[in-house]
């Protein structure tokens, strides 16, 4: 499998519960319904919260607090499925609705996205995912 991370900061013109709203009540059902054409197996959204009771964790490591607003997962069985999906005339016009909607919340200009392959390194299980 491989995925896409995303990296997400909201524009500015949006509050945060505005964004995710947006993100999992228009966005998440618009992926759903172009996930076939587009060969998606699985897609997620990790929305970043804080609390002090965990903000230990981010302290011990030097780290900053989160400097996105959340994290998309879109996964794939291979590159060829992510190609093949996208190369039909619906799978571009799919992706470029789906462009056109992460315009609607999203400042691109300002997130990060980049390809991944998984390597599990212990067992877990699923929770909160919209899958396709």
């Amino acid at each position: 499998m491989i995925k896409i991370v995303m990296c997400l900061r909201r524009l500015p013109t949006l509050s945060p519960d505005e964004f995710y709203r947006y993100w999992r009540e228009q966005h998440g059902p618009l992926v759903l319904r172009h996930a076939e054409t587009l060969r998606i197996r699985r897609y997620t959204q990790g929305h970043a919260f804080t609390d002090p009771r965990i903000a230990v964790a981010v302290d011990a490591r030097g780290c900053r607090g989160p400097s996105y607003d959340g994290v998309a997962e879109v996964y794939w069985d291979s590159v060829d499925d992510l190609v093949a999906g996208g190369s039909s005339p619906e799978g571009r016009a799919a992706g470029r609705a789906l462009l056109e909607d992460e315009r609607r919340f999203i400042d691109l200009a300002g997130s990060a996205m980049f390809y991944v392959r998984d390597h599990q390194i212990a067992p877990g299980r699923e929770a909160g995912t919209i899958e396709g």
